[in-house]
């Protein structure tokens, strides 16, 4: 449930921060140069201080642009606000359940708790690492029933979050981990697709992580 409420305020602040860039390209002259090029951050804390003046003319819009900026900076604020404490909650929670998991490269808090609740809620398929990884969409199929010459797709009809949450982890040890990024390099040079390689990657962190799951 907690996961559920940080994916729909997170949606709700990048709805917000789309926005208000748009906002900025259609304000009146005098606000869009001031706040063009901003950095997000720079950019929230600007609108936040932004006042519209009653008394300003109607037909420039200024007064209307800024009370909007204003409103959609500070609901971005309260949203981050209400993120930053949601992530504290499920780190708590992830720490009680299973410690071990946030010690694993690339496992953030919100991916370990995907596969937490992934495997909490299907606990019969929890027998074996190669049934999780069925669970999660990442086991190897056959590419169609002929000859498939070896080529094998991603299992379409497992858990989204917990295939998201495994991508995510992947993406960032391609990017940070020297093995991993070593790894993905080699195989694409070998003519494999990218894609296929961070299905195998995602395959292989299954079961990595599958020993730090909780059982009972």
């Amino acid at each position: 449930m907690l996961l559920v409420a940080k994916r729909s305020a997170r949606q709700a602040r990048a709805k917000a921060l789309v926005q208000m860039r748009h906002l900025v390209i259609t304000a009146p002259e005098e606000l869009r140069l001031r706040l063009k090029g901003l950095t997000t951050y720079r950019l929230i804390i600007a609108g936040s201080r932004l006042r519209g003046d009653r008394s300003s003319d109607p037909v420039l819009g200024v007064a209307g642009a800024k009370v909007a900026l204003s409103s959609l900076a500070h609901r971005i604020q309260s949203l981050e606000l209400e993120i930053a404490d949601l992530e504290a909650r499920i780190l708590v929670l992830v720490e009680q359940t299973a410690p071990e998991l946030l010690g694993r490269f690339g496992v953030r808090p919100d991916t370990a708790a995907s596969l937490l609740v992934t495997a909490g809620d299907n606990p019969e398929r929890l027998h074996s690492e190669a049934a999780f990884a069925h669970l999660c969409g990442v086991s190897p199929i056959p590419a169609s029933s002929g000859k498939t010459n070896g080529h094998v797709r991603l299992d379409s009809a497992g858990d989204r979050q917990a295939n998201s949450a495994l991508w995510r982890i992947v993406m960032v040890r391609i990017a940070h981990d020297p093995r991993t990024t070593a790894y993905f390099e080699r195989k694409v040079k070998e003519g494999c697709s990218k894609r296929d390689v961070i299905r195998i990657l995602k395959r292989y962190v299954v079961r990595e992580l599958y020993r730090y799951l909780p059982r009972g």
